[in-house]
C-alpha cells in the first residue's frame, strides 16, 4: 500500500472515538498528492466532513475559499492543493457538544512521513491554533496572524480557523480582513497559476 492508502486504513483512534459523545468509527478524510502548489494545514475533520469523506465541505470551507478566492473546483484540484490536517479523523464531540481537539497520535504518527511525500510546497497556510502550533511552535494565535508579513516571505501563512465560532475575532480584529485576506488572494493565484 501506498501512503494515501495507510492512511486511509488507519484505526488508531477506535477505542479514543468509541469514548467520545459521537461514539463514531474512524474515517480518515485524505486529500493530498505530492506536486501540490498550495498547501492547507488545518485542525481536524468535523461532522459534516466525516460524512462526507471531502474535506472542508462546510461552512469553515465556504469561509477558507473566500478568503483564498479559490472556486470549489480549483480548492479540490489535487494536483495543485493538498488539504492535510493535523488529524485526519472527526475528533468527535465532548458531553457538552464542544469539539474535541485533533488527536496528536495522527500528527505524530503521519505528519512527517505526508510533508516529505509532498516535497516543497512554495505555499502553506496553516489554519487554526493545532496547525499554528505545530508548524510555528506559537500558543497564541491572534499574536502569531498578526505577524503574517515575516511568515509570508517564507511562503507560510498563519490564519484563524473559519469556523463560524470565529466571527467575533474577525470583528476585533478588522486588519485581517483588510490587510491580510487581498495579500492572501493575490499569493494563493501567483502558486496557483503557475
Amino acid at each position: 500500500m501506498g501512503l494515501v492508502e495507510d492512511i486511509q486504513a488507519c484505526r488508531l483512534c477506535t477505542a479514543r472515538f468509541a469514548a467520545t459523545a459521537t461514539a463514531h468509527a474512524p474515517r480518515p478524510v485524505v486529500w493530498f498528492r505530492p506536486g501540490a502548489r498550495l498547501l492547507i494545514a488545518g485542525q481536524a475533520p468535523g461532522a459534516r466532513v466525516h460524512d462526507s469523506g471531502r474535506p472542508f465541505t462546510d461552512r469553515s470551507g465556504d469561509r477558507l475559499r473566500a478568503w483564498t478566492g479559490l472556486s470549489e473546483a480549483e480548492f479540490y484540484d489535487l494536483g495543485r492543493v493538498a488539504i492535510v490536517p493535523m488529524a485526519f479523523c472527526f475528533p468527535g464531540y465532548d458531553a457538552k457538544g464542544a469539539d474535541l481537539p485533533p488527536p496528536a497520535i495522527c500528527a505524530a504518527t503521519w505528519r512527517a512521513r505526508v510533508l516529505d511525500a509532498l516535497g516543497e510546497v512554495p505555499l502553506t497556510l496553516l489554519v487554526g491554533g493545532a496547525a499554528i502550533r505545530w508548524h510555528l511552535g506559537r500558543r497564541d494565535v491572534t499574536a502569531a496572524v498578526a505577524e503574517w508579513r515575516g511568515f509570508a516571505a517564507q511562503g507560510v501563512i498563519p490564519l484563524p480557523h473559519p469556523s463560524w465560532r470565529n466571527t467575533g475575532w474577525l470583528k476585533r480584529n478588522p486588519w485581517f480582513e483588510a490587510d491580510l485576506v487581498p495579500v492572501l488572494q493575490m499569493r494563493v493565484r501567483e502558486v496557483m497559476d503557475v
